[in-house]
């Protein structure tokens, strides 16, 4: 557990800017992986960077090959996330999760089938086994912070 002095303020989780639902659409609307891949990666850049002081190993998700690191803040029955890596396309990888995920209830997050999301984006069968395995562990512990009342 993370001391409450060494994780970001409640301010910083907010409902994702429109900018970054629509850089989702851009990706579903792409028409070939190398348009996507462009696309995820820009949607990357426009998540914000975490604090150095808060890139702490508690916060690591663990299973990612990249260094990714993942905050979240539960306000009434709503869960709220940020989120980053050391790598670009993780943390485009992770903003479609944020998008898909953020503000959400425990019960709608409990049942995001982040295999089905991706088959939906046009990804499915286009990351490495490496990205898979890291963006299955993201979502395990998305969805591990919902069953974590003290949060």
């Amino acid at each position: 557990m993370l001391n409450p002095s060494t994780t970001p303020s409640a301010q910083l989780f907010l409902l994702l800017s429109d900018e970054l639902v629509d850089a989702v659409n851009l990706i579903e609307q792409a028409n070939n992986w190398q348009d996507k891949y462009r696309q995820i990666m820009l949607l990357g850049k426009l998540i914000p960077p975490l604090a150095a002081e808060f890139k702490h190993q508690d916060a690591q998700v663990k299973g990612c090959e990249s260094q990714a690191w993942l905050y979240h803040y539960r306000l009434n029955e709503q869960h709220f996330y940020i989120a980053d890596s050391d790598a670009r396309i993780v943390k485009g990888l992770m903003g479609l999760l944020l998008v898909a995920c953020q503000g959400k209830t425990a019960e709608q997050i409990q049942q995001f089938d982040v295999n089905q999301y991706f088959a939906h984006l046009g990804l499915s069968g286009q990351l490495s086994p490496s990205r898979t395995n890291g963006l299955t562990a993201l979502a395990q512990a998305i969805v591990a912070y919902t069953h974590d009342v003290g949060t």
